[in-house]
């Protein structure tokens, strides 16, 4: 780009900017020379790099500045010359001494140890302990110290810089209380590129071209004399954070208007369910291992809910002799007691169950829900103690596996985007046959997103149902990992802000 061309772009800070910077490389430096704000000289810095006109480069550097009694002795002196000052009148007891100097307890002990050091007090016993001026304290009180002298630099000040006296009156101020505070800081030091010599020596004027037109410049008609900076479109700007929708809450809501966009009809339920909605109804056996996975949170109080008794012998039949499906059922005697007890619900297919048992459903219908889950489990990189399902159920009569198998593809890459899907055989007990989904993460390998399968009939008929009802139940928290890209579950519910800025929406 040629000189002139370039020079042409320089936005107003850029010109204040790039004429110290032969004399100044380091951001406070540059502000104070510039009489510019750290923040506009730092962005001016940045353009400037972009234009390969400078080369930034950070570094970590000491500062000391002013803390509570150093900003206090800083306008009252320090104990020590407060103390002279009272003495140089006569002599007085420690407490006298103290009261008239205003100096607490620690700052007279500190007092007069530096000063018997510098041999500026005696101290004799008389009826009380008594402080006398010496010669050399007299001498003190006509001059300034290093250490008066230091607490009325510019603050903060960098540690390097400090010469030798300065450096050893820091020394002696850090071994008081809260006189000094030292930090730690990053600097931005800012060189000159072959480039930025070039522009120097071609003579940069600060006001000879605008950077905005303004209504009185429209008015008068100035417009027409003044040059303007043509804008670089490409140059990167600070970031703007906006509101928006948290990625996780938007992709569930996006599911949401898919479904419902599909014809499906959305049903919900209770998180505190009993184990007859959670499971008996399913027609998972009280003593089956099955349960075990589930590793349901059961209430302490109260321990049962209330349900419907006829409903509940229906089932209790169907779990003892089959209730005339054809099947012997599981033989057992089914515990009525039990099926009362409350938990946080384990698994959404308890919404599917309620759904089938209403009065409302229609056959043919389909319905989903979107249901919040607890089980107890080790939380890794996919999986939570409390997790979102996504389960839906369709009722019609000749349905079959193949049309499942086409619903959970469609699912598969209508939300989750998958390119690679794998359906395998399954086992749950109110389902024959069983079947499971995985999906292929770029990162995490296949993962299994959930279960599906044909209620059998041992379900469906205690609840009234008599036609086929093919029924799925997918994690839908890593659903969203593949939609979003995102490779620890945990991320779905982070409270992390860079996170949350970052994430794009589904």
């Amino acid at each position: 780009m040629e000189i002139k061309a370039l020079i042409a772009k320089l936005h107003q800070l850029e010109r204040q900017v790039l004429p110290v910077l032969e004399s100044y490389t380091y951001l406070s430096d540059i502000a104070k020379a510039t009489n510019l704000k750290e923040v506009q000289v730092m962005r001016a810095l940045q353009w400037l790099q972009n234009k390969k006109i400078i080369e930034l480069s950070s570094e970590t550097k000491k500062f000391v500045d002013l803390d509570v009694n150093g900003k206090k002795y800083l306008k009252e002196g320090l104990p020590e010359r407060r103390l002279l000052t009272v003495l140089k009148k006569s002599k007085l007891t420690i407490k006298q001494a103290a009261e008239k100097a205003k100096l607490t307890k620690e700052e007279l002990n500190i007092c007069l140890g530096i000063l018997r050091k510098k041999a500026a007090i005696f101290i004799t016993k008389e009826k009380e302990l008594v402080i006398k001026l010496l010669d050399q304290g007299k001498k003190l009180l006509e001059k300034e110290t290093a250490e008066e002298r230091f607490l009325k630099k510019e603050f903060p000040v960098d540690i390097e810089s400090l010469k030798a006296e300065e450096k050893l009156a820091l020394e002696n101020l850090k071994q008081r209380k809260k006189i000094l505070n030292i930090v730690e800081k990053k600097t931005k030091n800012a060189q000159l590129t072959e480039l930025g010599k070039q522009l120097l020596e071609s003579g940069i004027e600060i006001t000879d071209i605008m950077d905005r037109l303004t209504s009185e410049m429209l008015k008068t008609g100035k417009w027409r004399e003044k040059k303007f900076r043509p804008y670089d479109i490409m140059i990167n700007v600070p970031s703007i954070n906006i509101g928006k929708a948290q990625h996780y809450r938007a992709f569930l809501d996006q599911a949401r208007q898919k479904f419902l966009s599909m014809g499906f009809t959305e049903m919900t339920g209770p998180i505190v369910e009993t184990d007859f909605w959670d499971m008996d109804a399913l027609y998972m056996p009280q003593f089956h291992s099955a349960r075990d996975i589930h590793q349901a949170h059961y209430i302490k109080d109260p321990q049962y809910g209330e349900l419907d008794e006829k409903l509940v012998n229906k089932v209790k039949q169907a779990h003892e002799n089959g209730l005339g499906t054809g099947s012997k059922g599981w033989q057992y005697k089914f515990d009525t007691k039990r099926t009362h007890r409350l938990l946080l619900r384990t698994q959404g297919t308890a919404c599917s169950a309620r759904k089938l048992a209403s009065k409302d459903i229609n056959i043919p219908g389909k319905y989903f829900g979107i249901t919040r889950c607890f089980r107890y489990d080790v939380t890794d990189s996919t999986h939570l103690a409390d997790f979102t399902q996504i389960e839906g159920i369709v009722a019609e009569e000749g349905l079959n596996i193949r049309h499942l198998f086409g619903l959970l593809k469609m699912f598969a890459k209508e939300f989750a985007d998958a390119e690679e899907i794998k359906i395998v055989p399954g086992y749950f007990p109110f389902t024959e046959p069983s079947a499971e989904l995985f999906v292929k993460h770029p990162e995490l390998g296949w993962v299994e997103l959930g279960g599906a399968g044909i209620f059998r009939p041992e379900m469906t008929k205690p609840l009234g149902i008599d036609v086929p009802v093919i029924a799925w139940g997918l994690g839908i928290d890593r659903l969203a990992m593949c939609k979003l890209g995102i490779k620890d579950i945990r991320q779905l519910y982070s409270q992390d802000l860079e996170l949350l800025r970052k994430t794009k929406l589904p």
